[in-house]
């Protein structure tokens, strides 16, 4: 009995040294100071392009010539669209000002030399990226903002069920795109005849398949999707179920500017990134002023000050969400169920959606 009045003695001894230890631990956690700031470099070279963008006080923003969901204008000669988001998005991070844009509506042959040239800032239009463009002519991607692939539109009165029965067919793609020779490596790797008709932009490659002057229009799905849209009869017309490329899409800056594709890439990272953490358009400021997880606290800048690694404020990020939304929204208003596209999410769903997609935002910190 005196042995066991003893163990129970020490078991409560010991219970006791525990929950003085956990009260000692907590209360040096409630005592303890704030997560340090991170290091800001300093000694990096400034961008050249943000302190021209600063100067003149407005983005210069390539985008497509007019295409229906990613850039285009309105009835009051507004643009709108995906990309035309985007830059808003920039301008909003960089100026304070989402219309502190020019947009700069530039064909696919014309693009890259605009940007070469300096006639604009970044681009924001569609465009591919690829080995060739990325290594061989040396602009920088700064990320991907939608993931498509190359697909064939076709009337249903054909009844195709598969590209591969387009044997001899007139195909209609656009010059100066890659869609040119995916179409053509789509059709030769498999010993099928087609006959290639190559129009100057994307309108005159839709405006000849309306005419019938082809049997088929092969270009990105979501092209296709907005081609189809504006068709005299789109239920007449069907996008086939082959994806026959990979076609990554982002935006685009010039070599030589490592900051500045810092800034493209982490304005972009920034809506991502708020989709993922609830962020929105319409509770960006009070999330700003409440939220308690660190994570949303650093992206919108009430903890930390991460803008300064970019050359902007520290609110840049909340900037852009306050104008045009989280990615998700974006992606609604633009090209899905809020648009006359209705493109799904597929691929472009966050990688912890049901179900995932690609869409990853890197972490803030």
């Amino acid at each position: 009995m005196r042995i066991m009045a003893i163990g129970a003695m020490t078991v409560l001894l010991l219970a006791a040294a525990a929950c003085g230890r956990d009260d000692t631990r907590r209360a040096a956690e409630d005592d303890a100071p704030p997560a340090p700031a991170p290091t800001v470099t300093t000694d990096r070279p400034e961008s050249p392009t943000l302190a021209a963008v600063k100067r003149r006080g407005r983005l210069n923003c390539g985008v497509h010539q007019g295409l229906v969901g990613f850039a285009h204008t309105d009835n009051r000669g507004q643009w709108r669209g995906f990309d035309a988001d985007f830059c808003r998005a920039m301008a909003a991070a960089i100026l304070g000002d989402a219309e502190a844009v020019r947009f700069v509506p530039l064909s696919a042959s014309d693009r890259f030399a605009a940007l070469n040239e300096g006639r604009i800032d970044v681009l924001w239009r569609n465009s591919s990226w690829t080995m060739s463009r990325d290594a061989g002519e040396g602009f920088v991607f700064a990320g991907v903002n939608y993931y498509d692939g190359q697909g064939f539109l076709v009337r249903r009165s054909l009844s195709l069920n598969s590209a591969t029965e387009l044997n001899g067919a007139r195909v209609c793609v656009q010059a100066g795109s890659t869609a040119q020779a995916n179409a053509d490596d789509f059709f030769r790797s498999r010993g099928i005849p087609y006959r290639p008709v190559v129009l100057p932009t994307e309108e005159a490659a839709r405006d000849a398949y309306g005419r019938e002057d082809c049997d088929a229009l092969s270009a990105d799905i979501s092209a296709l999707a907005a081609s189809r849209a504006v068709l005299a009869d789109s239920q007449a017309h069907t996008i086939l179920s082959d994806v026959v490329s990979k076609e990554p899409l982002g935006p685009v800056v010039r070599a030589g500017d490592d900051r500045w594709a810092d800034v493209v890439r982490w304005t972009l990272n920034a809506v991502i990134l708020a989709e993922e953490l609830g962020v929105t358009q319409g509770n960006v400021e009070a999330q700003a002023k409440d939220a308690r997880d660190p994570r949303i606290r650093r992206l919108l800048g009430a903890e930390g000050d991460f803008g300064a690694m970019l050359g902007l404020s520290k609110t840049w990020a909340k900037d852009a969400v306050s104008v045009v939304g989280n990615y998700g929204e974006i992606f609604d208003r633009n090209l899905g169920s809020q648009s006359p596209l209705d493109l799904a999410r597929g691929l472009n769903a966050q990688w912890n959606g049901r179900p995932p997609g690609l869409i990853y935002g890197l972490p803030i910190r």
